[in-house]
Order: C-alpha cells, then sequence, then structure tokens
C-alpha cells in the first residue's frame, strides 16, 4: 500500500474501505466498536464533538443475514455459531455478530504476520465476540484478555441489586507467534520507593541494601566489587545494594487500573460520549508497534487513536461514517498532536494494488463456467456460457477490484437484480423472492 494511504482519514463504510486495502500492510489495528447495548448515543451541545452521534444497537437493516452463506465457504463453524446466536441470544445480537464478523475477516487479512489487534468491548457481547476472534484468528493467536477499570462507578441506585459495573474489556490477538511486543511498565509506587532510602551520594542514586548477595559466580562477585555494590552487613554477611535507577518499574499485567477515564473537566475531553483516554491507547500503540509502523482504526469515532499514533511517531488511517469526524480530527491534531501535520480526508474507496489485474476476457469467462458447472451464482439454474454475464462479486464501488477471485458469472436476470451492490444483497432478495412464490402457491391451493 502505497503512502497516499497513509495518515489518511476515510469517512465511508468500513467494510468497504477494508475491502480495497491490500492484505498484510498494517502493523496494528486498535478498534473500539459499538458494544451493542442498545443505546443511541450524541454529543452534547456546546462541545467540541456536537453533531456527531451513533447507534449502539443493531437489527438485520443494518447488516443481511444472507452474509452467512457468504461466511459458510470459509467459516463454516463460526457460521454455524451465529446463526444459533438467535435463539441463544436474540436477533439483535446475531446481527451485530454478522456485522463484527465480517470486518474482522478483512482485519485479519489486512494485518502483517506481525502484526497485532486490539478489540474494545465490554461485557455485552465480549464472550460472544471471543469466539468470532478465535475462529477468525485462531485460538493460539489470543494473547490476552485486558480489563480496563474505569474510575467512574457505573450501576446506580437502579441496580442497587448487583455489583457496580466499572470495567471494560480488551482482546488482544496476533496474526502469527512472531509478533511485535515491548514488555510496557508503570512507576512504583511511593510506598514501594520508601524502601529505597539509603543514598551514598555517587551519581546513582537511591538504593536498598536488604538483599543478599545470593548465589553468584566469584567473577561476577568481584565485577559488583568494584561497581562498590556489594558491602558487609553488620551481621557480617554480604549484600548487594540494589539502585532504584536499575528497574523499570512494574511490568503491566492484563488488569489495566492505573489509567482513568477521561475528567469531565479535563481539555482531552471533546464531549463524545464513549471517549477513551489518549493514555489507553499511548500503553496500547506502544507495546505492539514501532517508529514509523501503520496504525488503523476502523471506528475512529473521536480520532484519539490517530491522535495518539500521531503523537508517538506512527502512520495512521482512520475510518469513520460519520462525516464530523473530519472536523474533530483536525481540531484534535491541532489541540493535542503538538504540531498540526497534513493528512488526508477521502470518501474515495481504495483500491488494491497487491493483486493482478485480470480483465474479463473471454478465456475468463470459460473457466469460471467450468467452475460454476454451467450454473448463474444468483439462482442456480443451469445456462449456455453465452447466456451468462461476468459480474463482481464485489462492485468495484464498494472496493472490490478486477482480479479472478472476484469474479463470478451470473445470468442477465441476476446481474440487474444486483446491480452495483454487493451480491448478499442478490442473495437477500432471491430468498425473499421464492418465499413470496412459495407463499402464493400454498394459498392459491
Amino acid at each position: 500500500m502505497s503512502d497516499k494511504f497513509q495518515n489518511t482519514l476515510y469517512t465511508n463504510d468500513n467494510l468497504f474501505i477494508l475491502n480495497g486495502m491490500n492484505s498484510g500492510f498494517v502493523d496494528l489495528i486498535y478498534l473500539d466498536p459499538p458494544f451493542n447495548s442498545k443505546r443511541f448515543y450524541s454529543a452534547p451541545i456546546g462541545s467540541r464533538a456536537a453533531g456527531s452521534s451513533f447507534k449502539d444497537m443493531w437489527t438485520w437493516d443494518d447488516v443481511n443475514e444472507a452474509y452467512l452463506e457468504t461466511l459458510a465457504g470459509k467459516y463454516p463453524a463460526l457460521t454455524t455459531f451465529i446463526a444459533s446466536i438467535g435463539v441463544i441470544h436474540s436477533d439483535a445480537m446475531k446481527a451485530y455478530l454478522t456485522y463484527m464478523a465480517q470486518r474482522i475477516i478483512e482485519m485479519h487479512r489486512i494485518l502483517k504476520d506481525t502484526g497485532s489487534l486490539y478489540l474494545h468491548c465490554d461485557p455485552t457481547a465480549s464472550h460472544y465476540l471471543k469466539i468470532v476472534l478465535d475462529e477468525i484468528f485462531g485460538r493460539s493467536n489470543f494473547r490476552n484478555e485486558i480489563t480496563w477499570k474505569r474510575s467512574t462507578m457505573k450501576g446506580g441506585k437502579s441496580k442497587s441489586n448487583q455489583y457496580a459495573r466499572n470495567h471494560d474489556v480488551i482482546f488482544y490477538y496476533t496474526k502469527s507467534n512472531e509478533y511485535k511486543y515491548i514488555k510496557p511498565f508503570i512507576d512504583f509506587s511511593d510506598e514501594y520507593k520508601k524502601r529505597f532510602k539509603y543514598n551514598d551520594n555517587d551519581g546513582k542514586g537511591f538504593y536498598r541494601k536488604d538483599q543478599p548477595i545470593g548465589p553468584r559466580t566469584e567473577s561476577r562477585i568481584e565485577e559488583l566489587k568494584k561497581d562498590g555494590r556489594i558491602f558487609t552487613d553488620t551481621d557480617g554477611k554480604l549484600k548487594i545494594k540494589h539502585y532504584l535507577i536499575d528497574y523499570e518499574g512494574v511490568a503491566v499485567d492484563d488488569n489495566w487500573i492505573d489509567i482513568k477515564e477521561i475528567n469531565v473537566m479535563s481539555k482531552e475531553r471533546i464531549g463524545y460520549p464513549t471517549q477513551k483516554p489518549l493514555a489507553l491507547l499511548h500503553r496500547i500503540i506502544k507495546a505492539s508497534s514501532n517508529e514509523g509502523d501503520i496504525v488503523i482504526d476502523p471506528f475512529c469515532g473521536c480520532a484519539t487513536t490517530c491522535v495518539a499514533a500521531q503523537q508517538l511517531n506512527r502512520k495512521w488511517i482512520g475510518i469513520d461514517i460519520e462525516k464530523q469526524a473530519v472536523n474533530i480530527l483536525i481540531e484534535r491534531l491541532s489541540d493535542d498532536a503538538g504540531i498540526f501535520k497534513d493528512f488526508i480526508n477521502t470518501t474515495d474507496i481504495p483500491q488494491r494494488t497487491d493483486i493482478q489485474i485480470v480483465e474479463p476476457t473471454k478465456s475468463i469467462k470459460e473457466r469460471l463456467y467450468k467452475e460454476q458447472n454451467g450454473v448463474c451464482n444468483g439462482c442456480k439454474t443451469n445456462f449456455e456460457i453465452r447466456n451468462l454475464e461476468i459480474d463482481h462479486i464485489i462492485p468495484k464501488a464498494k472496493g472490490g477490484g478486477d482480479y479472478y477471485e472476484n469474479y463470478q458469472l451470473l445470468c442477465g436476470s441476476c446481474n440487474r437484480k444486483k446491480g452495483d451492490r454487493p451480491m448478499e444483497y442478490l442473495r437477500m432478495r432471491r430468498d425473499k423472492e421464492e418465499e413470496l412464490l412459495k407463499n402464493k402457491i400454498i394459498f392459491g391451493r
């Protein structure tokens, strides 16, 4: 993927944008999608994000059930699981997981083999999303379920009969076993630092001297003596000086309690209801990428990931269907990134450059005809080859391209019905037509 796709904000459907991106070019993906909490969020009037809103609820108006057929070929177990969610939970959850599965498949494709993905969610759907991630990324590539404890208590008097809900979940997956990870540390507590109470004014700072020397080679002991780190304690035993500066701090585990929600009065807050703190994104970006790497957020919202990546000298791509996102990003890059840097904002869908462009020739048609056993890929009816037409499975206007895997043969009738829409639309329309026809026949009897 060329540089023109870096430091870019796409304001369009994220599935179309992901479809148009090259495979294996992104180092890190962070996404904070809607959680299916059945709420409608709007930024308050007067805030920096005023005018922004999103619906955190899902129906089959958001995603076609026919996409489950597309999943079936590559992920049959996942298809079966998602289909069962309507019984286990609800049709809304089934729609939500189908919507997410579409996008996670594409995210997995565009990640480098050394890349990582962090998916931020809450307990509303986290256990279902983990199964989707296990199937697409492989359960062996699951690294952590991180618990982020927010500072604001939730639950209120109306839910006094249960524990307050006060954490989000962040799933951490990698593309393979060869991935970037720079262990993060946090500073020691003031209480712990008090143990380092001695100072020889030798320029090394404070140290503690209550630790025995432990098993060491004679040569190593001599080195430590020359460095002034070995001494004989009052009990006559050799001990070692442990300097505070020798420690990086406390290694961060999977329970993140040190990063707080953004204070209502903070300059960082722009009014976006689900805004996450920059400190959270700083930790993730530093841990799983290097300077110059490409970071992408497919649900970038108020642009926190983009700003954090800019501050940490990473290249970034943000995607959000909300047009207000570009205004928020411009303002935040100016205020928060320290210095404004030009970036691209576009509604155009990128076109893949990592696949061979193949014009729809006669030989391509003959190959497709043989693979499809002479039937239309829509109505499944046999036709002579002259009565079938080459069509794009994913339309070019939606991120599809002129490559063999994106071609199919349709009869003239199915091709007209599908138009410039994805194949899921045609499947859904044919299912409805067949249902109406069946009902008409039954009624006629």
